[in-house]
């Protein structure tokens, strides 16, 4: 670079100096525009390291996006062979949580039930014969005794868990146990019947006046009996006479075919079959219905369970209950084709017999609230007459098991 004193000296000399200045004066331009173009091929290459630069680095900017877009990818979008493993790790997975979902498979049980050789029976015949054959949760050991002393002591000790029994030794047991027994339906309405020959009965109005045999003195048969002579208000114009067993009931009838007997199904329609001149003319259960307003019914048997068996086995209560529904249902359907069941269990001889008493035994399965209503007014009604058929005191509600 030329000083300020030089440049002032040089123009004192400007002759002599003259081709000096020129020649350097187009150096120093040619110097300029060397520098010139040196600045921008400098420029030019700053600029274009720069864009190569940021070329690199959006480069590896979106080589470190793909790669992490093929990570995330790879979740939401698996190969075949991904895919076709992913189904059997859900279905692990689920088969893991299924049991927490799904009800505990029951554990199965044998029932140990008892019945009575009779109408209490009758209508589980089918389901006794056929319980090999059918499709159940639980398995099943009857047994058929003659007499409720017989059955009554083993519900007491656990040896039986549901029984099949008298309505009165239902409330009995219940009051025996303090509430250790629950009835579960009522399997048997009245079985009650007046048998003659005597052609100018026709209604039980028309006892009055007669003298009647029958069975059951000092329980159920003589308290219904007295109950609807009441109601019909002849009670002291017909005479009772009692015969310790059905059959000697019917030889009196056979001895005087105008006599008057009360008499159980099937020894009724026994007699009808045996002798042509006796009719089954009144159904007592047709004259309770008649002669009450309350809901109740006359009553001959009822289920019972141990309630401690009910407790640990609900679902095989109800497993027998919906069986002895459909034997009933089958017996009630066809007595015909039913009879030869209860011929088999020794209840009755005959088939034609059978046939002819199945529809008079009025066999049922009430449960529920209808079988409360049903019931209890039936027991209350043997209370009012003696207390100890009953047991002491009316069964409470808790006797009903409404399901």
């Amino acid at each position: 670079m030329v000083s300020y004193v030089g440049r002032a000296a040089l123009g004192r000399r400007r002759t002599y100096w003259h081709p000096i200045r020129k020649v350097l004066g187009k150096c120093c331009l040619a110097h300029d525009r060397k520098v010139n173009s040196m600045k921008k091929s400098l420029t030019y290459l700053w600029r274009s390291g720069l864009v190569v630069m940021m070329t690199l680095v959006l480069a590896f900017v979106l080589a470190a996006c793909g790669s992490q877009a093929a990570t995330d990818g790879s979740d939401a979008e698996a190969t075949p062979e991904e895919q076709e493993a992913q189904p059997e790790e859900q279905a692990t997975d689920e088969s893991e949580a299924a049991p927490e979902d799904e009800p505990q498979a029951t554990e199965s049980v044998t029932v140990r039930v008892a019945s009575l050789k009779g109408p209490t029976s009758i209508g589980i015949a089918s389901f006794i014969a056929n319980v090999d054959n059918l499709v159940l949760a639980n398995s099943y050991d009857f047994t058929i005794a003659t007499a409720a002393d017989e059955i009554l002591p083993g519900v007491i000790k656990g040896d039986i868990d549901i029984a099949l029994i008298p309505a009165n030794a239902a409330a009995v047991l219940y009051n025996k146990t303090e509430g250790g027994v629950s009835v579960i339906d009522i399997n048997t309405l009245g079985v009650l019947n007046v048998v003659t020959g005597d052609e100018s009965i026709a209604s039980f109005a028309d006892l009055a006046g007669k003298t009647v045999y029958m069975t059951g003195k000092g329980a159920t048969p003589e308290y219904a009996m007295n109950f609807l002579l009441n109601k019909a208000g002849i009670a002291d114009q017909v005479t009772l006479e009692f015969k310790s067993e059905p059959t000697e009931v019917v030889a009196a009838l056979g001895e005087d075919p105008t006599a008057v007997g009360v008499l159980p199904q099937p020894f009724a329609t026994a007699a009808t079959v045996k002798n042509e001149a006796l009719k089954v003319v009144v159904d007592l259960t047709d004259v309770w219905n008649d002669s009450v307003d309350d809901g109740s019914q006359l009553v001959t048997g009822v289920t019972v369970v141990r309630n401690d068996f009910l407790a640990e086995h609900p679902e095989a209560v109800a497993e027998f209950i919906a069986q002895q529904d459909a034997s009933v249902t089958e017996a009630n359907a066809d007595a015909a084709a039913y009879a030869q069941y209860v011929v088999d269990l020794g209840i009755i001889e005959a088939a034609p017999v059978a046939t002819k008493a199945i529809p008079n035994c009025h066999l049922v399965c009430i449960t529920g609230a209808d079988m409360q209503q049903t019931l209890a007014g039936y027991l209350q009604t043997l209370f009012d007459a003696d207390p100890t058929s009953v047991g002491g005191a009316v069964p409470a509600d808790d006797f009903y098991y409404l399901g």
